[in-house]
């Protein structure tokens, strides 16, 4: 039988996340469905960690709280704000696609330095010259 409930810690290590940023978040809004039992403390149901798992994706491709807290309001709203959710995503999907491409140049920088270092000669010359 499947878990229905889990636990601030156990969400927490799913996610890699601290118990303290979880509460964080629910202070912050971004958690507005999450309940409490009757001691008080929060428990979380899959669809909680669907929607974890939707603020870690946004936050981790550098979208800000106050951003991700419009799109959760708008998402507790209803089906009238699904324009402004797309529009809100479509932009973030377009910074991302330029993290990537800003990554990607970066990483053919680095890759050419390891083809430099694993030639020896080359890395030797470039010693001589103070790596630049």
């Amino acid at each position: 039988m499947r878990k229905i409930n889990f636990t601030i810690n156990e969400v927490a290590n799913k996610f890699g996340l601290s118990a303290h940023t979880l509460r964080f978040y629910d202070k912050e809004g971004l958690l507005p469905f999450v309940e409490r039992n009757k001691s008080g403390n929060r428990t979380f149901t899959e669809g909680d960690l669907k929607w974890i798992a939707m603020i870690c994706c946004l936050k981790n491709t550098g979208m800000q709280i106050k951003e991700i807290k419009q799109y959760s309001d708008w998402c507790t709203q209803g089906s009238g704000t699904v324009d402004a959710r797309k529009t809100m995503l479509t932009a973030h999907r377009s910074q991302v696609l330029m993290q990537i491409d800003d990554l990607k140049r970066n990483l053919e920088l680095i890759d050419s330095k390891i083809a430099i270092y694993e030639d020896p000669d080359m890395a030797r010359r470039m010693d001589d010259h103070l790596d630049r």
